[in-house]
């Protein structure tokens, strides 16, 4: 009998081409998030990239050879480019496999999104923070944001569009998970992310969660995926999680885990969450990384491992992404586990895992740091042979899913 994946990885070595490219076609966005990254502003950057860059971008992401890595155009509110759908056709003309990642504005309506499928564009992900209103649209920092979201996401669906369900998972929302999975479940989704924030743009100043808690919601979030497709953003510990709790599993073991994990269990128990249709096969977690399989470009084409991590190794306007990405020193060091420090340079698991570089550069100052918010201790797992023959054994290459960041 064939042993179920674990742990998924490229096809594709990823110090060779990305499985991941992200596209920031603006920073412009009329909402106020708690978290956001790119700190966006109402108007648009001058300096951004103009349709002829933006196709370059595309030409060299497709120059990494086929198949194309996925290109995400992200934002600020993609839908403020009045280009947007003529570079989804450009790109999807190369062979790329395009999505978009609009925000809950007025622009997202069913006539843009059926645009943007006309255009070529395969998917799309949308952010939910909570699972009322009145907490996702405080988060975001303007009313109605969560009901343009919801009939976005039904219109998406309806129109065809894959669809990816992000979530920050901050300290307002902890105890809203269970809540907002059991909606992600109802609605429907392809995938839903857990996004653990990196203390970079507006996110700095909030209150971060412990390595404990993050410990937990991974937990919770590995339970959620025998009943729905779950990933992590910045939560690259998933992958240890999932390793570990196979292993656990097969043993008839339970993890030893605090008091937020039990909490979210038991709410999700009483919505009914886990009874019914459980997933045939659960969906494994790509081993893809800061520039490590992924790449992001910024709206003034700085090239940088990952849109959390304020580092770049070259502008797209001076030097083409595929070198960029093959050949600066700083990609190349993220792509080697032997330089890691601390706790995760000590870790078995560091091959596979490596911690966030983002929230490690985030939090020290220094990309090669341990990641200060993974709760592991190298070494402590009290199975390592049968993690050591699952990582031989089922770590496989997988061809790419539509999408995936």
């Amino acid at each position: 009998m064939k042993r179920p994946t674990i742990v998924r990885r490229p096809r594709h070595a990823v110090a060779e081409r990305p499985f991941l490219v992200i596209w920031e076609a603006t920073r412009a966005c009329p909402l106020a998030c708690l978290h956001c990254r790119a700190e966006a502003l109402t108007a648009r950057d001058p300096r951004e990239l103009d349709g002829a860059d933006a196709r370059r971008v595309m030409e060299q992401s497709a120059a990494f050879g086929r198949p194309g890595p996925l290109f995400v155009i992200t934002g600020g509110d993609p839908f403020q480019r009045a280009d947007l759908t003529e570079l989804i056709a450009y790109g999807t003309s190369l062979g790329l496999r395009v999505a978009v990642s609009p925000s809950g504005t007025p622009t997202l309506t069913r006539e843009n999104l059926a645009a943007v499928r006309d255009a070529g564009a395969v998917a799309l992900s949308l952010s939910l923070d909570a699972s009322t209103a009145a907490r996702h649209d405080a988060f975001r920092g303007v009313p109605g944001v969560y009901e343009r979201t919801l009939e976005g996401w039904r219109a998406a669906r309806e129109l065809g569009l894959k669809v990816q369900v992000n979530t920050t998972v901050s300290r307002d929302g902890l105890e809203d998970l269970a809540d907002i999975a059991d909606l992600v479940r109802r609605e429907g989704a392809m995938l839903w992310s857990g996004f653990l924030l990196v203390p970079t743009g507006r996110a700095r100043g909030m209150d971060p969660l412990t390595p404990a808690e993050i410990e937990d919601v991974l937990h919770f979030l590995h339970d959620c995926g025998a009943v729905m497709a779950t990933k992590t953003t910045e939560g690259h510990h998933f992958r240890r999680v999932a390793l570990q709790r196979t292993v656990l599993d097969a043993r008839g073991e339970r993890p030893a885990l605090g008091p937020l994990y039990e909490r979210l269990r038991a709410r999700a128990g009483d919505l009914g969450f886990f009874e019914g249709a459980r997933r045939a096969v659960r969906r494994a977690p790509m081993d893809v990384s800061s520039g490590r399989g992924f790449v992001f470009v910024s709206h003034t084409g700085e090239v940088h491992p990952s849109g959390f991590l304020p580092l770049s190794g070259g502008n797209v306007k001076d030097r083409t992404l595929t070198s960029v990405y093959r050949e600066s020193e700083l990609f190349a060091s993220l792509r080697d586990p032997a330089l890691l420090r601390g706790r995760c340079g000590a870790c078995e698991y560091r091959g596979v895992c490596g911690g966030s570089r983002s929230r490690a550069y985030g939090a020290t100052g220094d990309v090669l740091a341990a990641d200060p918010y993974c709760a592991y201790e190298p070494g402590s797992f009290p199975y390592p042979r049968e993690v050591a023959a699952l990582t031989e054994s089922t770590i496989c290459r997988a061809p790419s899913l539509p999408y995936v960041p």
